[in-house]
C-alpha cells in the first residue's frame, strides 16, 4: 500500500521571518486536523530550509529541498549538493519540476542524474513528470509521461526505485487555475502505475506513492484524492497558507 503524502512546494516565496511564521503556524494547527497518517512535507527555499526544519523537527512534518545538484561538489556557482542537503538533515528533494525543465533547460539526462544523486545521499526524490497543454490536446500525454518515466527512472534498480516518490503534474494546470478532472487524474495515475508494474512488478507499483500536482486546493482535493491511484498531492500556492495546506492533507 502506497504511503499517502501531501507535500507543499513553497517555490520562490517567503523570506526568513515569513517562512518561520508559516512553519510555526503549520506546527501549531497540526493537531486540529485529522490527517489520517498522511506524511506531510514542506519544501521552502534553500535559504530558510535549516530554520524551517528546526521548527518542524519532532512534529512529523518533514522538510524537503526544491532542487538538488547532480554532481558531488565543485565549481558550480549557486548550486547546492546532495551532501550539503544531507548534512542539514533534509530527507526529500523535488527533482524534475516543470519549472526547472522549462526555465533552466533540465533535460532527461540531468533529471535522471539528480534522481540517482538524491538516492545516493539518502534523500528521497519527489520526481516530477507531466505534459504541456499542446501535448494533452493532441493526445500525446501518455506518450510524453511514459517516455519521461522510462528515460529518467527505469535505469534504477528495484531497490532504488522503491525510494522514489512520483508527482504527476499536468503542466497546463500549474499556476493557471486549471485543474485536471478527477477522471483525468485517475487515468494518468493508473497509467503511470501500470508502466511501473510492467517494469518492476505489481508489488512495487502498488507501493509507489504517486502524487497529483496541478492546482490542488481545499475545494477539490477530496474529489481528486478519492481516486484509487492518487496517493496525495504536490501542492503549490495553497501550501503557503497553513489552514489550506492542512485541510488538503485532511482530505483523504
Amino acid at each position: 500500500m502506497a504511503q499517502k503524502i501531501v507535500a507543499g512546494n513553497w517555490k520562490m516565496n517567503k523570506n526568513l521571518s515569513e517562512a518561520k511564521a508559516l512553519a510555526e503556524d503549520i506546527k501549531s494547527k497540526l493537531s486540529s486536523y485529522d490527517t489520517n497518517g498522511v506524511q506531510l512535507i514542506v519544501s521552502p527555499n534553500y535559504m530558510v530550509v535549516p530554520a524551517v526544519k528546526e521548527i518542524l523537527d519532532g512534529s512529523g512534518v518533514e522538510t524537503s529541498a526544491q532542487n538538488i545538484h547532480q554532481e558531488e561538489s565543485g565549481a558550480f556557482t549557486g548550486e547546492v549538493s546532495g551532501e550539503m542537503l544531507s548534512s542539514c538533515g533534509v530527507k526529500y528533494a523535488i527533482v524534475g519540476h516543470s519549472e526547472r525543465r522549462t526555465f533552466y533547460n533540465e533535460d532527461s539526462k540531468i533529471v535522471a542524474a539528480k534522481v540517482k544523486k538524491a538516492i545516493e545521499k539518502g534523500i528521497t526524490p519527489i520526481y516530477c513528470c507531466g505534459e504541456v497543454k499542446e501535448e494533452r490536446e493532441s493526445g500525446k500525454h501518455f506518450e510524453v509521461v511514459g517516455g519521461q518515466i522510462s528515460s529518467e527512472l527505469f535505469d534504477l534498480s528495484e531497490a532504488d526505485f522503491n525510494k522514489v516518490v512520483i508527482a504527476y503534474e499536468p503542466v497546463w494546470a500549474i499556476g493557471t487555475g486549471l485543474t485536471a478532472s478527477p477522471d483525468q487524474a485517475q487515468e494518468i495515475h493508473a497509467f503511470i502505475r501500470s508502466e511501473i508494474a510492467k517494469k518492476y512488478g505489481d508489488s512495487l507499483a502498488s507501493n509507489t506513492s504517486i502524487l497529483y500536482g496541478g492546482s490542488c486546493k481545499p475545494g477539490n482535493a477530496k474529489e481528486i484524492f478519492a481516486n484509487p491511484d492518487v496517493d496525495g498531492g504536490l501542492i503549490g500556492g495553497a501550501s503557503l497558507n497553513a489552514d489550506d495546506f492542512l485541510q488538503i492533507a485532511a482530505s483523504f
